[in-house]
C-alpha cells in the first residue's frame, strides 16, 4: 500500500519514473494556488485509491509560483485560480514550453468576518472603498457596525499576498482590475487558510479567500452588487449561475497537450468522481453531479 500523498519540499526531474519497494510508477507533480490546495491534496488523496501507477506529489505556494515552475519544466501540472498572464505566456513560449489551460472547477471568493461582527452585507463599491488605495472606508460605524468596544471600530483588513492568484482576481474583480490598488495597511498574508483563521480571531477584521476555507470563527457576508437583486450568498448555485458577484474559474495548466500519467489524472479530475471529490471539499463543480 502506498503511502497516500506526498508533500514535495524539493521539485524532482520532470516526468519521473520512481521504484518504491518493487512496485515502478510515475510521479506526477502538482503545485501552485493555495486557494486549491486542500482539494488538490483530497484529489491525489482519492487518485491513490483508484491507480497503482500513478502518484500524485502536491504543494502549494500560490498561483504564480506554480506557473514559475511551470515554465521552466519542473512540475507537470500548475495549479492557479488566475488565468495565465501575458508576460508568464511570452516567457513560457521564449523556453520553448505551450502552457496548455484545463478548467477544473469553480471557486467563490467569501468575504469573511468574525463570527460575533453583525455586518449583514456588503456591497462592491463598498468592497472597494475598504481595500482600495484612496477609499474612505475605515471604520465599522461607517458601515453602520457596532462591535461593543470603540477600540475595535477601526477596520483591520486582511488580504493575501501579490504571488496569490486569488490577490490578482479580488484585484481584478473588486478594486478596478490592473490599475487597482491596495490600502498599504492591508495585512498580506502567505495563505488562503491564514486569512480566514485571522479573521476568526480579531473581532475586528475583514477578509477575503476561498469559500471551500470557511470554519466555525467567521461569518461568510452577503455580497450585493447595488442593482435591484439583494444580497447574494456564495454557494454552489450562485456561483454556478453568475448571481454571485466575486466568482471565478479554477484551473490546472500543463506543458502543451497533456500526455500519460499527466493526462490519465486530469481526465480523472474532470470525471463525475473527481467533480464530486472537488463538491465534496466546498468547490462548485463544473457541472451539476
Amino acid at each position: 500500500m502506498r503511502t497516500p500523498l506526498a508533500v514535495l519540499a524539493v521539485l524532482l526531474p520532470w516526468g519521473a519514473a520512481c521504484v518504491r519497494g518493487t512496485a515502478r510508477y510515475t510521479e506526477v507533480r502538482n503545485l501552485g494556488s493555495d486557494t486549491m490546495l486542500e482539494v488538490a491534496g483530497a484529489w491525489a488523496e482519492a487518485y491513490d485509491k483508484v491507480t497503482d501507477h500513478i502518484v500524485v506529489s502536491v504543494s502549494g505556494g500560490g498561483s504564480g509560483t506554480g506557473i514559475a515552475a511551470l515554465i521552466v519544466g519542473k512540475i507537470d501540472l500548475a495549479n492557479s485560480s488566475r488565468k495565465l498572464k501575458k508576460e508568464e505566456l511570452a516567457r513560457a513560449e521564449k523556453r520553448g514550453q505551450h502552457p496548455v489551460e484545463h478548467k477544473v472547477g469553480y471557486d467563490g471568493i467569501a468575504i469573511f468576518v468574525h463570527r460575533d461582527n453583525p455586518l449583514p452585507s456588503i456591497s462592491m463599491a463598498q468592497l472597494k472603498a475598504l481595500f482600495g488605495d484612496g477609499g474612505e472606508v475605515t471604520r465599522w460605524s461607517q458601515l453602520g457596525v457596532d462591535l461593543g468596544d470603540p477600540k475595535l471600530d477601526p477596520i483591520v483588513l486582511v488580504s493575501r499576498q501579490n504571488n496569490s492568484g486569488t490577490y490578482e482576481y479580488f484585484r481584478e474583480a473588486v478594486l478596478g482590475g490592473s490599475t487597482g490598488r491596495f490600502k498599504l495597511e492591508c495585512m498580506n498574508l502567505n495563505g488562503s487558510k491564514d486569512v480566514v483563521d485571522f479573521c476568526g480571531k480579531a473581532k475586528s477584521a475583514i477578509g477575503y479567500s476561498g469559500l471551500a476555507y470557511a470554519n466555525e470563527g467567521v461569518r461568510v457576508v452577503p455580497v450585493t452588487t447595488g442593482a435591484e437583486r439583494g444580497p447574494v450568498a456564495p454557494n454552489n448555485a450562485s456561483i454556478i449561475d453568475g448571481s454571485y458577484p466575486i466568482a471565478r474559474p479554477l484551473f490546472m495548466y500543463t506543458n502543451g497537450a497533456p500526455q500519460g500519467a499527466t493526462k490519465e489524472y486530469l481526465d480523472w479530475i474532470l470525471s463525475d468522481a473527481g467533480q464530486r471529490v472537488l463538491m465534496e471539499h466546498g468547490y462548485p463543480p463544473l457541472r451539476p453531479l
